[in-house]
């Protein structure tokens, strides 16, 4: 799934609107519905505001797999 579906996908699965989540994250629903339609990337700043609103990490959102290493 790319990213721009499972943005959308968590949306929908947390009863919001764009409009709604474009607030929460400080942009306008125009612009919001340009990366749900993957018509634009999405910048750290936006996908850290994404990941808490939704509660998910950004490994999620970029659709990489469970049990990734962290260094150290």
């Amino acid at each position: 799934m790319e990213i721009h579906e499972i943005i959308r996908q968590l949306r929908e699965d947390a009863d919001l609107t764009q409009m709604q989540v474009a607030e929460k994250i400080g942009t306008t629903r125009q612009y919001y519905n340009k990366y749900e339609n993957g018509l634009h990337p999405i910048s750290t700043q936006v996908l850290k505001k994404l990941c808490e609103l939704y509660h998910v990490s950004a490994d999620y959102i970029l659709g990489l797999p469970k049990g990734l290493d962290w260094p150290g």
